[in-house]
């Protein structure tokens, strides 16, 4: 395992004032810094970029920063500071936009079904907003609902979760760091804890991105953005294969 580089150093520190932020202000905070969704009134528009230094727990900040560290100080060392800060930030927004743009196909395709049973949009949020009401005041966070004949509590659920609900961490941009650094060091074995078998790079991270597509699909039981994750993992490598293609190198940027 190699040192630690300036800019990587300096984005763990930044993510960690974050986090001790949230331990202090946790209501405040998640609600300022956290991405919501762009319709819901709730969304700023410094989110796509403050909810990549947010975390949900210590767990959480632990696996994003040492994937930050492991893979990202290799890249900034080959690329330099402003060629690693521009693709870090590129991947962490692409993350934002890729689950923003799966979040409104969601909402507007349960918006959708609902008007077709003869409810209009002001209704169906007046539904929305008294249901996320009840979540709020619940110490079990549920809420009762008399849904209109067609529309099951799974779409209905799906569709409250895509308006309402937040989406915090550098996972995006970390998983555009584990792509990049897949395409610059391919044959690299990793020892990780959860597999305790050498595997080179280029075929642990596919499976990683193919693990987030999958439940990405089908829907995740952990609560996770996994469209976040791949929606990183996409514009990383759209970055990074560009750049290797065309031999830039960090004088470019310098």
């Amino acid at each position: 395992m190699g040192r630690i580089t300036e800019t990587v150093k300096w984005l763990i520190i930044i993510n960690i004032v974050f986090f001790v932020g949230t331990l202090l202000y946790d209501n405040l905070a998640y609600r300022l810094f956290s991405l919501y969704y762009f319709e819901n009134e709730q969304f700023q528009v410094w989110q796509p970029i403050t909810h990549m230094f947010m975390h949900g727990g210590f767990a959480h900040i632990l696996f994003n920063m040492y994937g930050l560290f492991a893979f990202g100080s290799p890249l900034e060392a080959r690329w330099g500071t402003k060629k690693f800060l521009f693709f870090y930030f590129s991947a962490g927004i692409g993350a934002a936009l890729v689950h923003t743009g799966v979040n409104y196909f969601t909402f507007h395709q349960g918006l959708e079904a609902m008007m077709n049973t003869g409810l209009t949009d002001t209704q169906v949020l007046e539904m929305m907003a008294d249901s996320m009401r009840q979540v709020a005041t619940n110490s079990a966070g549920q809420y009762s609902v008399n849904l209109p004949t067609g529309i099951d509590v799974d779409s209905y659920n799906n569709m409250l979760s895509a308006y309402s609900g937040t989406a915090v961490g550098a996972s995006g941009a970390v998983y555009g760091v584990l792509v990049a650094f897949g395409l610059m060091f391919p044959n690299i074995e990793l020892m990780l804890i959860f597999l305790p078998i050498p595997i080179k790079a280029k075929y642990f991270i596919p499976l990683m991105i193919a693990g987030d597509l999958f439940f990405g699909v089908t829907g995740s039981p952990f609560g996770i953005a996994h469209w976040a994750h791949i929606g990183g993992a996409l514009f990383g490598f759209i970055m990074a294969y560009y750049w290797k293609r065309n031999s830039m190198n960090h004088t470019r940027w310098d």
